[in-house]
């Protein structure tokens, strides 16, 4: 008997859920996890250091969301940009002080949101795709 018999079912892939579920994970979301990032930039910082991680780690679940490490390599740029960028967006937009640091320039932040973002997704879709594989594999056995 395989270890895979009873292994939880997969998520689908991004591109065979519908628009909309496109849409809101691989745009709303991570804008809408930036702002809520970037607010607590003026708030606390360990609330601050808190989110980003998580939020960075993020890349490597919605890399997941893809085939290969190429497709999760281009989510998590875009991700990673959404991401970053909206931090920056709700820190400005609140005017409060900082209570973490921010790189000089702070557009730097956005360059590491995409690097971190395009190479943990990248992982993400690799992840997938060994999976899949493996799972093929065993299939026929089943």
């Amino acid at each position: 008997m395989s270890k895979y018999r009873c292994a939880m079912p997969l998520p689908p892939l991004l591109l065979t859920r519908p628009l909309a579920a496109q849409v809101v994970l691989a745009v709303v979301l991570p804008i809408a996890y930036g702002l809520l990032t970037g607010w607590t930039l003026g708030h606390s910082a360990a609330v601050y250091a808190v989110l980003s991680v998580l939020g960075i780690l993020g890349g490597l679940g919605a890399g997941f969301d893809h085939l290969g490490a190429d497709q999760g390599f281009v989510r998590g740029i875009c991700g990673g940009l959404l991401f970053g960028a909206s931090i920056l967006a709700a820190h400005g937009l609140t005017g409060t002080q900082a209570k973490a640091s921010l790189p000089h320039p702070h557009v730097v932040l956005v360059v590491i949101t995409v690097v971190l973002g395009a190479l943990l997704g990248a992982i993400g879709g690799g992840l997938r795709a060994r999976t899949e594989a493996r799972r093929a594999a065993i299939a026929p056995a089943l």
